[in-house]
């Protein structure tokens, strides 16, 4: 059985970004997930935290980390607690980011993402994330809203970004691997 870490990398990263951003709530935590899969996937053909992202009104959601939020499994509810603040709700962390389990490229991004979203509420986060032909914006005029995006959506031609068929046939790989031999 493949390892992949999914899970622990999720809620390492959540901490990561509501120890090293401010205004972390649930829709700024959202979209800094958000861009630190697509991101990657845009460098290496695979996701982060292995979450899926869908087109909500408001930008790319991934679904069912925003539905555990209101309703936290064990492992996230020892790791973070959501803390009223007047009509926001802050997310603060109960130990430190391990790290572990994440690529050298991986720490990297999650400082970037960290770095650039730092001081920015959710709303300034959304609205880059509502960008002419970013992933949301093409899946949601394409598919409409509650559409699942399509992480080969982030391949452009930035000098970071994968090919568009080196990209796919990664993602093919990968897929095919855990088919074979499982996940865990």
């Amino acid at each position: 059985m493949i390892l992949t870490h999914h899970r622990e990398k999720l809620i390492d990263a959540i901490v990561y970004f509501a120890e090293n951003t401010k205004y972390c709530g649930k829709t700024k935590l959202m979209k800094l997930l958000y861009y630190l899969d697509f991101w990657h996937f845009k460098q290496t053909g695979k996701s982060v935290t292995g979450l899926d992202y869908y087109t909500w009104e408001r930008g790319p959601v991934p679904k069912a980390l925003f539905d555990e939020i209101d309703n936290m499994r064990p492992d996230l509810k020892a790791a973070i607690r959501i803390v009223p603040k007047g009509t926001f709700q802050e997310i603060s962390t109960k130990r430190k980011f391990d790290g572990r389990f994440f690529t050298p490229r991986e720490k990297s991004l999650l400082e970037e993402v960290s770095f650039i979203f730092r001081d920015a509420r959710a709303e300034d986060i959304s609205n880059a994330s509502h960008l002419k032909n970013a992933p949301w914006d093409r899946t949601l005029k394409e598919k409409g809203e509650w559409a699942k995006i399509d992480y080969l959506l982030s391949i452009d031609d930035d000098a970071k970004s994968l090919s568009f068929e080196e990209a796919k046939e990664r993602m093919e790989e990968i897929e095919e691997t855990y088919r074979l031999l499982g996940t865990g």
